[in-house]
């Protein structure tokens, strides 16, 4: 009984440490995975910017020798003017001068930005007015975002996923698990064809200087909330009607995120996927009170168990089995009296 005992709080113990340790190692993989990745974009990235800076410095020496008029600190001091300009949205260029950042489209697509964390970085406010208000405006309207999205996808979810499978397990007898693993692949497969790779062919075509790669990779970017800010459409110099593509862009973006959130939602819901969130938990302790309760039944289960066994032992005592075979036969013989 004793060892019974020790054998179940150790069993507690290694299921405890079991979780604790799976924990570690999700945390370790996640390190390597960043490790990796840090050293993938290095040694891809790295000769670029080398080949970049080169070309730029060749550049900047062919000028001032052209315009010796010009002095180096005068064209340093210009041209940090202008880049500076450029990390808010202005440009300098002549043909850049007709597109303007805050018209109401432009400032609805930055709004929907914002709300979305997506953050392009291509426009910023310019004014301390618009900074403070940009912070007010994103402590109320990031959560309000999130708690419209989770309503929207909830009520999406009811008639795109949990219906569905209801009706098909209901109607053709297979197991729900595999059935929400099959609506899970089909549905990821629609959603990734009509967010991603039909407007990739789409933005190729309006965006003069995207090609398809480009294309796939700014809708990858935006509907990921990543927002690097490399790929903004909207931004050509002689792009046309560029008041209805930036609004059509805004709808795009909100009704994309929707798409991957109701995707991510459909797989989380998988049993897979909830067995394997469930190893990285941490498991809700029990308290002592429960713990002596569950010893207290397991002694009191052991101590009827032995006492049943003494007893039947002593049964069998009183009434051997010679004696037991042989009472048949005395009973037959007295009514044959």
């Amino acid at each position: 009984m004793l060892q019974c005992m020790s054998g179940g709080s150790c069993m507690r113990v290694v299921d405890g440490y079991k979780s604790t340790w799976y924990f570690l190692i999700l945390v370790v993989s996640y390190v390597l995975y960043l490790v990796f990745g840090a050293l993938v974009f290095s040694a891809v990235e790295l000769p670029y910017e080398e080949q970049l800076r080169q070309q730029l410095r060749t550049e900047k020496q062919q000028f001032l020798q052209d315009n010796e008029c010009v002095s180096e600190e005068r064209l340093e001091e210009f041209l940090m003017r202008a880049l500076e300009a450029s990390n808010y949205g202005v440009s300098v260029l002549q043909n850049a001068t007709i597109n303007w950042n805050w018209d109401f489209t432009s400032a609805l697509f930055f709004a929907s930005t914002v709300l979305s964390t997506t953050g392009y970085g291509h426009a910023a406010p310019l004014s301390d007015g618009g900074k403070a208000f940009c912070i007010i405006y994103s402590v109320v309207g990031i959560p309000f975002t999130l708690l419209f999205l989770t309503a929207v996808v909830q009520r999406i979810m009811e008639f795109s996923t949990r219906r569905p499978v209801e009706y098909l397990h209901r109607r053709w007898g297979m197991s729900k698990p595999l059935l929400a693993a099959m609506h899970a692949a089909l549905l990821a497969i629609i959603i990734v064809s009509c967010f991603f790779l039909i407007p990739a062919i789409i933005f190729s075509v309006l965006e003069e200087d995207w090609n398809f790669l480009e294309s796939f990779y700014f809708c990858f970017i935006s509907l990921s909330t990543i927002g690097l800010g490399d790929y903004v459409p909207g931004e050509g110099y002689h792009q046309k009607f560029r008041e209805l593509y930036k609004l059509g862009i805004t709808f795009y973006l909100i009704l994309g995120l929707i798409a991957m959130l109701v995707v991510l939602e459909t797989f989380c819901e998988l049993q897979q996927m909830k067995k394997l969130r469930k190893m990285f938990y941490l498991r809700k302790q029990k308290t002592e009170d429960e713990l002596n309760i569950v010893d207290h039944d397991h002694l009191s289960f052991a101590s009827v168990s032995d006492q049943a066994a003494s007893i039947k032992e002593d049964k069998s005592d009183l009434f051997p089995d010679d004696v037991i075979n042989a009472s048949p036969t005395t009973s037959n013989g007295q009514m044959d009296r």
